[in-house]
């Protein structure tokens, strides 16, 4: 109940510090400080996880694949980054990546070891439908203030508490696929109150994604939930429907509050529409794939984006950005295509994983199961896609949020078999003593890890005065909010 209750906080916390960032008192910033929150808490689930692994008389198999796939990837990282020690801050970012994507795999495996999956993903489901809930209600209010004050065109005001539209469009790409389980299952599911809390936050933040025209939600999503339906097919049924319903009830709360408020208010209605162009993304695509074949298959270094000599004319004639707009072009060229293949590898093996799950749901079903899957593939698919026109894993918002997905998504899949029967009593003392080593060992890394995220924080407030002031160049989002740092003298005056 212990490792429970602390999720819980920690999981609230990571909300409330992403969905309501602007009534918080910052440190450093709502960018910087939700990084900060990541990095301590990547470390502690790190380590947490490998406390309940390897003190539990029933170990996980280390030789199963998808640990040795998924601790591979989250190395390849770091591991991939060490050519190029002669580079400022090196190991910020790989180092990130490593406990982030360390933390869901050993997470995953933790709650299978535990055996409080379930008890985990309702938890999750609870906060997000709670949060989500306060937050549409607040964008009410706002609508309602910008009513008052005669203001008719929104996109400037909700999404609000985000310093840009996309990282709020990543937090519903995560979110919109899993609200409807919030209404189908846990204690809670039982009182028509909560039912109807969760159908008014479905609704609103589907309101706000149609008013704000996202299309890499929307993509993402669309395919998410069209995977996840084909792949289980019918027992996902009951989760399918109630995500039409709140479908529904989101585009009644648009025609409402964007089509038919306004134009009585104010005589016309102004709405935003699906852009179909690219965004100037194709020109980053494209020197992204440039970079992942001037070295291949290893990369040109960790944040060489910022700092590497352009090498495309039409990225030279275009503006430019802290990250290519695509998570996997991005991973290509700064790691390797080896980093790719490690990834690739690892996403066959969980389609593996699935298979066989469901295999194991349709000969022993159980009323939620088959829902509480088909809601968590749905949105960490959708969330995949869309990092392949965001920076899904780049945001800290995103990232902090997904954690818990991620998480739960590995709780799932992970069979209970991936773990080896009971040993005998003398092999208890020996596994507790090395099970300490390896948890000091990691803690040590990570403490190494984050000074150098301090830093280089430090250093990067620094040299912001010069860009902002002396340079006059505009913020390029990366792993700080000031990202074009570290940069190459030659493009710091050109570069926007």
């Amino acid at each position: 109940m212990v490792t429970i209750y602390a999720t819980g906080v920690a999981a609230i916390i990571a909300f409330v510090a992403v969905l309501f960032a602007d009534f918080l008192p910052m440190i450093a910033g709502s960018y910087s400080d939700q990084r900060f929150l990541l990095a301590i808490l990547v470390g502690i689930i790190v380590s947490g996880a490998l406390c309940l692994i390897l003190g539990r008389r029933h170990l996980p198999n280390f030789k199963a694949a998808h640990l040795v796939l998924g601790l591979l990837f989250a190395s390849g990282f770091p591991v991939l980054a060490f050519p190029f020690l002669d580079q400022p801050y090196v190991f910020v970012e790989p180092g990130l990546y490593a406990f982030y994507f360390a933390a869901i795999i050993l997470g995953g495996q933790a709650l299978v070891v535990r055996g409080i999956t379930e008890t985990y993903l309702v938890l999750i489901l609870s906060t997000a439908g709670a949060a989500c809930f306060v937050y549409g209600a607040m964008s009410v209010n706002v609508y309602l203030f910008a009513l008052v004050g005669r203001q008719a065109d929104l996109s400037g005001l909700i999404p609000w508490g985000f310093v840009n539209i996309r990282y709020w469009s990543h937090i519903a790409t995560w979110l919109l696929p899993i609200l409807p389980l919030a209404a189908l299952v846990g204690p809670l599911a039982q009182y028509r109150l909560w039912r109807t809390i969760v159908a008014i936050s479905a609704g609103l933040w589907w309101w706000i994604l149609l008013m704000s025209t996202s299309r890499g939600s929307i993509l993402g999503i669309t395919l998410g939930v069209v995977f996840a339906a084909s792949f289980l097919g019918r027992p996902a049924w009951p989760w399918l429907r109630q995500f039409c319903v709140y479908l529904a009830v989101g585009v009644a709360f648009w025609l409402l509050l964007s089509v038919l408020i306004p134009s009585l208010v104010f005589g016309e209605t102004e709405l935003r529409t699906i852009s179909s162009t690219s965004s100037g993304r194709l020109p980053l695509f494209k020197e992204a794939w440039a970079m992942s074949l001037q070295n291949f298959p290893f990369g040109m270094g960790p944040q060489s984006w910022l700092t590497h000599e352009l090498l495309t004319q039409s990225y030279i004639d275009s503006k430019k950005f802290g990250h290519p707009h695509n998570m996997y072009l991005m991973w290509a060229a700064e790691y390797g295509w080896l980093l790719i293949f490690a990834l690739t590898a690892l996403g066959i093996q969980f389609t593996r994983l699935l298979r066989l799950r469901r295999q194991t749901m349709v000969s022993e079903p159980k009323r939620d199961d088959m829902a509480l899957l088909a809601a968590f593939l749905a949105s960490v698919t959708g969330a995949l896609v869309h990092a392949g026109v965001s920076a899904v894993f780049i945001a800290p918002g995103s990232m902090l949020v997904g954690l818990w997905i991620l998480i739960g998504f590995c709780g799932q899949v992970i069979p209970t078999s991936a773990y080896g029967p009971n040993e005998t009593p003398s092999g208890v003392g020996e596994r507790s003593t090395s099970g300490v080593i390896w948890v000091a060992l990691v803690l040590t890394i990570w403490g190494f890890w984050f000074n150098e995220v301090l830093r280089y924080h430090s250093d990067m407030t620094e040299d912001k005065v010069l860009y902002s002031e002396q340079l006059r160049q505009p913020i390029m989002p990366r792993f700080w909010f000031h990202g074009n740092f570290p940069r190459i003298l030659g493009q710091s005056s050109t570069d926007g």
